[in-house]
């Protein structure tokens, strides 16, 4: 059953269920304790992009960065371009809709989506709109952009190929939706002549760039368990790929490594998260469900540290700050924590208010750039203690 066809209350429990799955509110955060920083975080600017009542549930409106700015997006309608080393705004445009999935920025364009199924491209340079669509459903992830086409998932199953010139549908393939699903979609990922995405029912496919055909697709975890609620296995995290490997992870499924040319299986094992992979050279790192942080060998899955202090709190995906050597993740109390990447233990924590964040912070050499969920951004630079500053 379709969300477009749930009547509304239901679409509400849903969404009420959902929530509750995913920040595992009946279970007490992690108090935090005090650490012996070795990193130090300095606050560069702060900004802010209109979006005060606004929805709560705003999980797909992150940061995008390309060519020395920094783009957001507000559930409003308002977007927002500044330049990254200062701050200063570039540009400020507002469209008239419930902005839900962005941003995303490439070819010159950035593009984000709505809750009422649009999706709208603007220019990079100016924020003027270029054009916009209707799709067939809400958007809650960003796109992913080449030159052949823009890659755009949406609540009700379905995979589209856009035109990067004027938006019009090139094709479309469709997974079926569970009855139950968490409030999601999983951002596409476009590595060569493939289109890959997770779905709603634990699916990772593979689709033909060129005409939209299946190459494969691997069920990485198939729904089990006697509720509903046991049987959400959604792949809301983007996949990630490494050479000729895939990575993914599904809530309470599996995280796995697939071959790009077949979707076979290398290796897999238990793992609850919907939030996105972060590789880096032979490491995988994963927030989970419970709010661990997982650093896995990506050749075998192996598993070389686990940090269970910010258990329970709201995690964003970890981001590698590779300039310190760093992980940092970012919480619902608006708190930013960085990691030491080779041995998982806190290296730095600030705060970035008292708001959740709920997208991934974004890094740009030592800068680190937060989003939380009324709009507030906040760059940060990060270098070791050791290190001598200019």
């Amino acid at each position: 059953m379709r969300y477009a066809t749930r009547p509304l209350w239901m679409v509400a429990l849903l969404v009420c269920i959902a929530a509750c799955s995913k920040d595992k509110s009946i279970d007490q955060p992690a108090k935090l304790t005090p650490i012996a920083a070795t990193l130090r975080v300095e606050r560069v600017w702060s900004a802010s992009v209109d979006d005060k009542k606004a929805v709560p549930l705003r999980l797909g409106l992150g940061l995008a960065v390309d060519d020395g700015h920094v783009y957001a997006a507000g559930h409003k309608g308002e977007v927002v371009s500044f330049d990254i080393a200062s701050g200063r705004m570039a540009w400020r445009t507002r469209i008239k809709a419930p902005l839900s999935g962005g941003t995303a920025v490439g070819n010159g364009m950035v593009l984000i989506g709505s809750s009422d199924g649009q999706l709208f491209a603007l220019e990079a340079v100016s924020g003027k709109r270029r054009w916009s669509v209707r799709v067939s459903g809400e958007v809650l992830a960003p796109a992913a952009i080449s030159e052949r086409l823009i890659a755009l998932r949406t609540v009700d199953g379905k995979l589209h190929a856009l035109a990067p010139a004027d938006g019009h549908e090139l094709w479309v393939q469709q997974q079926p939706v569970p009855r139950l699903s968490l409030r999601g979609t999983a951002r596409p990922l476009i590595a060569g002549d493939l289109v890959l995405c997770g779905f709603d029912n634990g699916k990772v496919v593979a689709v033909n760039a060129s005409d939209g055909s299946v190459q494969w697709e691997a069920t990485i975890t198939p729904p089990h368990g006697r509720t509903e609620l046991e049987r959400l296995v959604d792949i809301d995290t983007a996949v990630r790929v490494s050479g000729q490997d895939v990575y993914t992870v599904g809530f309470q499924g599996k995280v796995a490594m697939l071959a790009i040319d077949s979707g076979q299986v290398w290796w897999s094992h238990d793992a609850s998260s919907y939030r996105n992979l972060t590789l880096d050279d032979d490491t995988l790192y994963l927030s989970t469900a419970d709010g661990e942080i997982e650093a896995l060998r990506t050749r075998t899955g192996a598993e070389l540290w686990r940090q269970k202090a910010l258990a329970h709190r709201g995690l964003t995906a970890p981001a590698a700050v590779d300039a310190a050597n760093a992980l940092v993740v970012a919480d619902f109390k608006g708190y930013v924590h960085f990691l030491d990447k080779a041995t998982g233990a806190l290296a730095a924590r600030t705060s970035d208010g008292s708001v959740r964040v709920s997208t991934p912070p974004v890094v740009v050499g030592n800068m680190v750039l937060v989003v939380n969920d009324r709009g507030r951004i906040s760059a940060f630079r990060v270098t070791p203690f050791t290190t001598a500053r200019k």
